[in-house]
């Protein structure tokens, strides 16, 4: 028999649409957990968003988003860590709790210097609500642009099951 010859190698995605296949790939762990992980995005935003648009009628940009994402975050950790990720017990401080925090500090970092640019461009303290709304969307667009790669932090780090090892000691001999 002959072998083909080497070449490029393609792939062919084929999914199937009808519900019974929708719902097996619905079910597959790595989709639910992206489902799961946008649907806690979303509470997060709502969350978050309307702190930062209430917060704003007394505080200037970047300190109201300080306050929306911190509000934000307390949801953001416990759902993911529960629901999406369906951790139970306590959380571990330095392998879970230290580590999302950092990333929350990296993405308050980023979303604090995009409000407070847009703040800047405005060149006065928000007034309207268009005006807050457009802050409003600056925080959303720095977030978005995090997004992924904190989910991908999350998923292989953060929650990811740990394998424990059995001692050698512990196996039986052949």
């Amino acid at each position: 028999m002959q072998r083909p010859a080497a070449g490029p190698v393609t792939f062919a995605l084929v999914m199937d649409l009808s519900p019974v296949g929708l719902r097996a790939q619905l079910r597959r762990p790595g989709v639910n957990k992206l489902l799961k992980y946008s649907a806690v995005s979303a509470i997060s935003i709502v969350v978050s968003q309307i702190a930062l648009f209430t917060a704003l009628f007394w505080l200037s940009p970047a300190k109201a988003n300080v306050v929306a994402v911190a509000v934000g975050t307390f949801p953001s950790y416990e759902l993911n860590r529960k629901w999406a990720w369906g951790k139970t017990g306590k959380g571990h401080l330095w392998r879970e709790i230290v580590p999302f925090w950092v990333l929350s500090f990296i993405g308050l970092a980023f979303s604090t210097l995009v409000v407070f640019l847009a703040g800047r461009w405005l060149g006065h303290t928000p007034e309207s609500s268009r005006e807050k709304l457009l802050i409003n969307g600056a925080s959303i667009a720095a977030f978005g642009v995090l997004w992924i790669g904190k989910f991908v932090i999350i998923n292989k780090v953060l929650f990811a099951h740990q394998h424990h090892l059995t001692p050698i000691d512990e196996l039986e001999p052949v």
